[in-house]
């Protein structure tokens, strides 16, 4: 099975601060993993460190086996990796049509186009001319999710979407996940909320200061919600 994201002994800073310590993880075509962990720990780093915008000082990623040996922001889009941010990142002053289409500036082909966001999505068809910063925040985080698939990506990096949503917005991405899964795009979800981690993902990476700590396959049972809300607590 080919391998979209490989981190092989990350080491990443901030200027003088020292985030990830010899990280390593991989996500294959199809997967869905999941990335755990307290606030802290290092999540949105490794983000951050295949965007390049925190500093590789060791170690090596690579994007469908490409190796990036300095990363830059624009390279993930180009080997099929699109992310949906913490915080979500809607640009103002465009409509909802139009953060949409920057999806699609990539120029990657496949099943994602207006229409099929516009499925998934209703809300987003019905406020098309609206700006995106003027939806509510369930909106906005579907606005940017959709804004992902446009890109037509062989994996998408989920960082917390579901972070400061009513229950029922989550349930809705929960499914939307699945969806987008099950029709062939791999999932990175970056999550604090075990119980979306047991809906969406069959496999997990837990960290804790800046290191995979335990992985191993996912159980939506009461006692693997348990385990995996342990490894939050480290």
């Amino acid at each position: 099975m080919t391998v979209l994201l490989s981190l092989n002994q990350v080491n990443a800073c901030y200027g003088s601060a020292h985030i990830l310590h010899d990280l390593s993880l991989q996500v294959r075509a199809g997967e869905r993993v999941a990335l755990i962990g307290r606030n802290g720990v290092g999540k949105t780093t490794v983000v951050n460190t295949i965007l390049g915008l925190a500093r590789l000082t060791q170690g090596e990623i690579a994007l469908d086996g490409t190796r990036l040996t300095r990363p830059r922001t624009y390279q993930a889009a180009q080997h099929g990796v699109t992310v949906v941010p913490q915080g979500r990142r809607i640009v103002a002053n465009l409509s909802v049509e139009e953060n949409l289409l920057l999806g699609a500036a990539v120029g990657r082909k496949g099943h994602w186009n207006v229409a099929e966001i516009y499925k998934i999505f209703p809300i987003l068809q019905e406020r098309a001319h609206t700006p995106g910063t003027a939806l509510s925040g369930g909106q906005q985080q579907m606005l940017a999710v959709g804004r992902a698939l446009m890109a037509n990506p062989s994996l998408i990096l989920l960082d917390e979407p579901t972070e400061g949503l009513a229950p029922v917005i989550v349930d809705q991405l929960a499914r939307i996940f699945s969806q987008v899964a099950d029709q062939g795009t791999a999932l990175l979800l970056i999550e604090q909320n075990m119980s979306l981690v047991t809906r969406v993902a069959h496999r997990y990476y837990a960290m804790a200061k800046g290191s995979v700590v335990a992985e191993g396959q996912v159980d939506d049972s009461a006692t693997g919600l348990q385990q995996l809300e342990a490894h939050v607590m480290v």
